[in-house]
């Protein structure tokens, strides 16, 4: 890729400042000392404090970057396939707030999966936009939910010609992506943008292991974290952009917007340098992490625990779903231990996972990872399985699946989301909820997605659902009432 890309402009830049002796009489405060008086914390803070400085003459403006910035985001782009790639200090939630904002106005359609993570709501609330709703398609043998079929997704295009984009979020929480190249092909030929939710793949396309990257497939705005997987410091993110669909400074205006004027130049920093990694070791800087995962996987055997997905890494699951190899996916074999009891009894051994839910636990490996911890994690599997023989555990509960994939299509009435839910709701019972108008979000986190949001109304399925997620003790955010025993809804059925 040339010897640009062994390049990291802003670490370079922030190093060269901190080689100069100046005395700062601009923010922040701390002056590039520590000063909390607390030994530890300042043994841990002072060398990164060097780095935390502001927009001065010599080191950039993320928002209208000319310097150290701005060939910082050229080299991204060029690692990861993009046109136009902007750093992201608010993590993949500000990508996600941008990209809907900057490409639809109030009162704008869109179509987006149901399935999405929290901050695409929050997007389309803060947009004030009308959305149609696609569940998700149900992988049969995992019963999770992926991208909506193609089908679904051509016919509310041909239904809502008007909308001004369709969002996606792909790979899921699980690591399985869907099959985006077909789906970028019918939005273009449509004239609407591709937006995809890449937040768990910033790594795809970099080895022959992975799936391809949304950029890759067509899409026209893709956001991914580059903390997730790769080596960036928590909160960096990227929003990548290409083709002429969309209005790149309608984006960029709304990036303004939503990110903070004082950027983090540590985080930025770290951005830069993940790149950097990438651009140099390429698909090498993947392999101690697959080390890892195939140790498990080669001895999972031995366990009462099995995973998701292909035992080949180069392999396809059913229906065309890639698998990123990085997420172990586990689950008792004989469903006599659920997601959270597996995630708890590692915890316990010394091995913290990503999430849980009430039959999968997922383990996310990343380029920090090391064989090794494939030996901990499998040490801790076999003596789990013998903890697990002696207990003689019955079946649990698990949670009902989504839609049924064999069923009709069924393109939903579009919902208006707003910003204010207004004063019109009460407080009743869960269990007599069934037919009432939510007025409040119930989102499970991990992974954020919202099993309930203020517009939608309660059908006994969703009803079920919450009723598990009461039972599991799962950690819900968003709902008054955070035991479930009761939900908020609108007096008037209307959002």
């Amino acid at each position: 890729m040339g010897t640009s890309g062994e390049r990291a402009p802003i670490r370079d830049m922030l190093a060269a400042y901190a080689a100069k002796s100046v005395n700062a009489f601009h923010v922040p405060g701390h002056k590039r000392r520590a000063v909390w008086q607390d030994a530890e914390a300042d043994a841990r803070y002072r060398p990164l404090l060097e780095w935390d400085v502001t927009e001065l003459a010599d080191t950039d403006d993320l928002h209208h970057p000319a310097g150290p910035i701005a060939e910082a985001q050229r080299l991204a782009a060029e690692c990861f396939g993009a046109e136009e790639t902007r750093f992201l200090v608010g993590g993949s939630t500000a990508g996600n707030l941008a990209m809907i904002l900057g490409t639809a106005a109030p009162g704008d359609l869109l179509i987006v999966q149901r399935n999405a993570h929290r901050s695409v709501f929050h997007g389309l609330m803060l947009a004030g936009v009308r959305a149609v709703l696609l569940p998700p398609s149900i992988d049969p043998e995992s019963g999770l939910g992926v991208i909506p079929e193609k089908a679904a997704i051509a016919e509310a295009i041909a239904r809502y010609p008007e909308a001004k984009g369709v969002v996606l979020s792909s790979p899921n929480y699980y690591g399985m992506a869907g099959q985006l190249g077909p789906i970028a092909d019918i939005c273009h030929s449509a004239g609407m943008p591709l937006l995809v939710d890449e937040a768990h793949g910033p790594h795809f396309g970099f080895h022959p292991s992975f799936p391809p990257s949304a950029m890759q497939r067509g899409a026209d705005l893709a956001v991914q974290s580059a903390h997730k997987m790769l080596s960036a410091m928590t909160m960096g993110a990227m929003l990548h952009i290409q083709g002429k669909i969309v209005n790149r400074e309608a984006v960029r205006q709304a990036l303004r917007m939503v990110q903070s004027s004082s950027p983090s130049f540590p985080l930025l920093a770290s951005l830069d340098l993940a790149r950097r990694q990438l651009h140099t070791e390429g698909a090498r800087a993947f392999e101690p992490a697959l080390e890892a995962v195939r140790k498990v996987r080669s001895r999972l055997a031995e366990t009462r625990y099995r995973t998701l997905g292909p035992l080949k890494e180069h392999s396809a699951g059913s229906g065309g779903i890639g698998y990123d190899p990085l997420k172990l996916v586990l689950y008792e074999a004989e469903g006599r231990m659920d997601g959270f009891q597996i995630r708890d009894e590692l915890s316990a051994r010394g091995c913290e996972a990503e999430m849980a839910d009430s039959r999968y636990v997922v383990l996310a490996f990343g380029v920090g990872s090391r064989p090794e911890d494939g030996d901990a994690l499998i040490g801790a599997l076999r003596e789990l399985s013998a903890v697990s023989e002696r207990r003689g555990e019955q079946p649990v509960p698990r949670l009902p699946r989504g839609n049924d994939p064999g069923g009709s299509i069924g393109i939903p009435e579009p919902v208006q989301f707003g910003r204010s839910l207004g004063d019109d709701s009460e407080r009743i019972p869960l269990e007599r909820s069934v037919g009432r108008v939510a007025a409040e979000w119930v989102i499970p986190y991990p992974p954020g997605i919202p099993e309930l949001y203020p517009g939608e109304k309660i059908t006994e399925a969703i009803l079920n659902r919450l009723a598990q997620w009461q039972t599991l003790g799962a950690n819900i955010q968003g709902a008054e009432d955070l035991s479930l025993r009761s939900v908020r809804v609108f007096r008037s059925n209307r959002p």
